[in-house]
């Protein structure tokens, strides 16, 4: 019997592991193109001998990203940089390299191609990540227009970049920061008028997990209602900035302060630390922030795909427990 055939670019990442896992246990022959092959040969695990196959692939390299399609039913895209670096521009990956992939993907015949963007893509926003994540979107339905976009808020699971970036941050410091733009203001109170130090809690997010993301991609690539439709992801809550650092500090088990900071500051703080080897903040990343990380509705989303979202509060503290204290 002939096997289904996918090739996942960006398939050794924290998404792209979780979506090779579930391509290869639907019985689909998987090519997981990366980098670097050698350090995704653990991808290799998660099906049968042979049916996992890590390949080399520079998506900025036209030849190469053609190559990888050849022959393939579904084209997945989940390439993406969440600061620039060198020749890895944001334009280069998410515009030009997503209309690269869905050229080629075209081009081999491909059936459907899922391309991930994000919540938030907005040509118009101050942000150059969200501008190029919204143009990468156009021209990947020019090329493809039965495309299926996935745009997920921050995604989290055992090995993402946010709680555990934050936790991280409580282990070495007595402090986190909860960035507000209406924070420091007199407020009326029971006890007449207070400063009202956080405002509404900062910037407004709505994590959605690693594996409700990855049953998405999966579910829509075989859904032919699906074709050249947008799906925004969210998990079943909302959290604000200060919401999000007390479930860190409630999943670690550590005592912290959390210190109101207004943007301004974060943004004098982003202008040395974008130059570290992995910058964590950038001035980009502050102008993202400044925007909710949220579904807005009117487009469809995990529940349509017939997804129960996974709550933060089920799976967070199971991994934010190894930076509890040791004494």
């Amino acid at each position: 019997m002939t096997r289904n055939v996918v090739t996942i670019f960006g398939g050794s990442g924290f998404i792209g592991r979780h979506v090779v896992k579930r391509f290869a246990k639907a019985g689909w022959i998987v090519r997981a193109a990366m980098r670097d092959p050698v350090a995704g040969g653990f991808l290799k695990t998660m099906g049968e001998p042979g049916q996992v196959i890590p390949i080399r692939v520079d998506v900025t390299d036209k030849n190469a990203v053609r190559d990888a399609v050849q022959g393939a039913q579904c084209v997945v895209n989940l390439v993406g940089i969440l600061f620039e670096k060198g020749k890895r521009r944001f334009d280069t990956i998410h515009t030009q390299a997503a209309a690269t992939v869905a050229q080629a993907a075209a081009a081999a015949g491909a059936t459907t191609l899922v391309h991930m963007s994000a919540l938030g893509a907005d040509k118009g926003s101050t942000s150059a990540y969200a501008r190029s994540k919204a143009l990468g979107e156009e021209a990947v339905l020019a090329a493809f227009p039965s495309a299926i976009i996935i745009r997920p808020s921050v995604v989290f699971g055992p090995d993402d970049d946010f709680f555990n970036r934050f936790a991280a941050l409580a282990r070495m410091s007595p402090v986190l920061p909860v960035f507000t733009q209406d924070g420091f203001k007199l407020a009326h109170s029971e006890n007449g008028m207070e400063l009202d130090l956080f405002g509404s809690g900062g910037t407004t997010f709505q994590p959605v997990h690693v594996g409700d993301v990855a049953e998405a991609i999966f579910r829509a690539a075989g859904e032919p209602a699906a074709a050249g439709k947008t799906y925004e992801l969210g998990g079943p809550r909302r959290y604000t900035m200060k919401e999000i650092m007390e479930t860190v500090l409630a999943g670690t088990g550590l005592k912290r302060w959390l210190l109101p900071l207004p943007f301004a500051f974060a943004g004098i703080q982003a202008a040395f630390l974008q130059f570290l080897p992995t910058p964590p903040l950038t001035p980009d990343q502050v102008a993202l922030m400044r925007t909710d990380n949220v579904v807005r509705g009117g487009k469809p989303g995990l529940a349509e795909l017939g997804i129960t979202a996974t709550a933060c509060e089920a799976v967070v503290p199971s991994y934010l427990a190894r930076y509890a204290p040791t004494s």
